[in-house]
């Protein structure tokens, strides 16, 4: 009898072991640099480092396609992205949707939020260029 009871015990621990493992989140931000230019299509591409509370890293690169009413240039340099809880760094990898309105003349501010199935990302930098505009497009983030 003793025996069934530390092995149902043992079970049942295990089962709450297992089922707290499961839901096991990590936050994970990306600092990133991107620069390009828009005339109704509008491209950028950069690179960034994305490290995550549970200890993964990756660096990446960054491809951004589009298109709207746009026309300018940008360079955003430092920025910062908080990507929504997942359980694993490889989740974040993929292409995003985005849409934003962009206006800028010299020193220039950027924020963004996209989203990859339940995975959100919202992008923030400041940089210089010259743009105004409408877009529609997709960031697609790749591990180096």
């Amino acid at each position: 009898m003793r025996l069934k009871t530390s092995l149902g015990i043992c079970l049942v621990a295990m089962g709450v072991a297992v089922s707290a493992q499961a839901r096991v989140v990590t936050e994970c931000t990306m600092k990133y640099n991107l620069k390009g230019w828009s005339a109704f299509y509008k491209t950028a591409s950069g690179k960034g480092t994305i490290r995550c509370d549970n200890g993964q890293k990756a660096e990446v690169r960054l491809s951004s396609k589009g298109g709207g009413l746009t026309a300018g240039k940008t360079e955003i340099r430092d920025g910062i992205g908080y990507f929504s809880e997942v359980s694993n760094i490889n989740e974040l990898f993929g292409r995003y949707g985005s849409a934003s309105a962009d206006a800028a003349a010299g020193k220039a501010a950027s924020a963004s939020r996209l989203k990859k199935g339940n995975v959100h990302l919202t992008l923030t930098g400041t940089g210089k260029g010259v743009e105004l505009g409408v877009a529609l497009g997709r960031l697609t983030i790749t591990r180096k």
